[in-house]
């Protein structure tokens, strides 16, 4: 039986059979994997690490996730987010302003320039 199973006739048969292996699903909950990932950790756990540690209690934990933390920091990152648009918002105005205010000042100063060259040539 294993020398039919080993032959390369099966195998081209199970290729056309399953096409592709991929498509196998499996049904696994998350305390099944919170417990392989604990049975990890525990067994690369000879060595002290803190990272490692902070997971391990996280899975330890039974209904304290870190949903609500993670929540709070989509929604610093939303608002940092925002608040940067209005930054860049605020920096294009200040920025068209001074520009605006230097051209002006440019204007006054040639015509300071010119109303002080026409004193000159009046007082001659």
């Amino acid at each position: 039986t294993i020398k039919i199973l080993n032959d390369d006739d099966a195998l081209e048969l199970f290729k056309k059979t399953l096409p592709s292996p991929s498509l196998l699903q499996l049904k696994v909950s998350s305390k099944v994997v919170r417990e392989r990932a604990m049975a990890a950790l525990k067994a690369a756990g000879k060595r002290s690490d803190p990272r490692m540690d902070l997971v391990m209690l996280a899975l330890a934990g039974r209904g304290n996730t870190f949903e609500k933390v993670l929540k709070m920091i989509d929604e610093m990152v939303t608002l940092l987010g925002k608040e940067q648009g209005d930054d860049d918002a605020k920096k294009q105005y200040c920025e068209t302003a001074l520009d605006k205010a230097e051209d002006e000042k440019k204007v006054l100063e040639q015509s300071l320039s010119d109303l002080e060259k026409s004193i000159a040539d009046a007082k001659e």
